[in-house]
């Protein structure tokens, strides 16, 4: 029987929707942000998704003034849809002296249907008061996801690239004494120590961005800020049936990019079936692979596919992770080695710092190579990795 081809253009919106639906995101705007005539219509964009998404959005919105909640009002109205006689955003005016418990009831019962409120934060004004208000906020709910939105974006050190994602590790790293101004990141210390709390106090993710940048910084593989995570960020294990559908769109990404060799959907069911994902904070899918071993059981080999990892994340060592799972599984099974096909020069390099050599294509089991496209296989590299074949060896 012939398996029809379920996978859909991928859509990287869609992936993180997914991940998004049936949890609660707590966006912050910044009183700079919302002070001056800053275009709303990203914001309010993203927000609308996540709320027709079955996501509870919740605004924290500063009391800069009334002219200013209104604008964010008008701007969400005509996001949604703005049909008429549809009730505005609910606004729930947040007292400083308010009580966790009392915030948390009256925002279940705002929230139990209708998926959107703008909190205004009455007590906060002044950018001093920012983020601090909201994090403690996030914490007391215990939010999946905070997203800062300020004007300075997400973290730049000096002299390089932005800094796309932080694990805790790296944070704590910035906050030793002088490390941060030594990173030319000293006027965001504030913000780092915040962020710190708020990840120890339960909150899974926290997102900085600017405003106009928050669809691409939470509906990208790119982002548009920064992502800080927990310590324990990464997590590698066999993909349950649930994640199959996400597994496939980022194995179709990287066909598209000509990075992975094409499959039909028979092979594609097969790599998921054997495959393992690299999860960051048990929501987020960041990368996939998969260990093919019932064709080559006759040589004691496994083939290591569909390795591919999320833009965001890659130097952050999620292929290694998921390699390394692989080849100790390969071990586990008394594997004589593995081995990787690839056709692009990075992923040559990778391998072998993982201790992959070059071989021949007839070095490997000849099965690999039935009805393997030529094309590809005049510029594909065979790269092999000799095991310690211990059979009991413990993942």
């Amino acid at each position: 029987m012939r398996l029809r081809s379920t996978i859909e253009p991928f859509v990287e919106k869609d992936f993180y929707l997914e991940q998004f639906r049936g949890r609660t995101v707590l966006i912050a705007v910044a009183p700079a942000a919302a002070a001056d005539r800053a275009d709303l219509r990203p914001l309010a964009g993203t927000v609308a998704d996540l709320a027709r998404n079955e996501t509870r959005t919740l605004v924290w919105w500063p009391a800069v003034g009334q002219p200013g909640e209104q604008r964010l009002l008008a701007a969400l109205g005509r996001a949604r849809g703005g049909r008429k006689g549809r009730a505005p955003a609910p606004v729930f005016r947040l007292a400083p002296d308010a009580s966790a418990d009392t915030v948390r009831a009256a925002l279940w019962g705002m929230t139990r249907h209708e998926r959107l409120c703008v909190l205004l934060a009455l007590g906060a004004r002044e950018e001093s008061d920012f983020p601090q208000h909201a994090m403690s906020l996030a914490a007391e709910l215990r939010v999946s996801k905070l997203v800062l939105l300020h004007p300075g974006g997400g973290l730049v050190a000096a002299g390089r690239a932005p800094l796309s994602f932080v694990d805790e590790n790296v944070l704590e790293t910035l906050l030793r004494q002088g490390e941060a101004e030594w990173s030319g990141l000293g006027d965001r210390r504030p913000l780092l120590v915040a962020v710190r709390e708020a990840i120890r106090n339960g909150v899974e993710s926290v997102n900085v961005c600017a405003p106009e940048g928050i669809a691409d910084e939470l509906f990208t593989y790119t982002g548009s800020g920064t992502l800080f995570t927990r310590g324990d960020y990464c997590h590698v294990a066999p993909l349950g049936i649930d994640e199959f559908a996400q597994a496939e769109r980022l194995l179709e990404r990287g066909q598209r990019e000509g990075l992975l060799k094409q499959r039909t959907a028979e092979e594609i069911a097969q790599v998921l079936a054997a495959g393992v994902g690299a999860s960051l904070t048990a929501h987020h899918l960041a990368g996939v692979a998969g260990l093919v071993t019932a064709p080559y059981a006759r040589e004691r080999a496994g083939e290591i596919v569909g390795l591919y990892t999320i833009t965001r994340f890659k130097g952050e060592g999620i292929g290694e992770r998921l390699v390394a799972y692989l080849v100790a599984e390969a071990e586990r099974q008394g594997l004589d080695y593995v081995f990787a096909c690839t056709v692009d020069e990075r992923a040559r390099q990778f391998f072998e710092r993982l201790g992959f050599e070059q071989v021949a294509p007839n070095e490997v089991p000849a099965d690999k190579w039935s009805a393997y496209d030529p094309r590809r296989r005049a510029r594909v590299v065979v790269l092999r990795r000799q095991l310690a074949n211990r059979a009991t060896a413990v993942l």
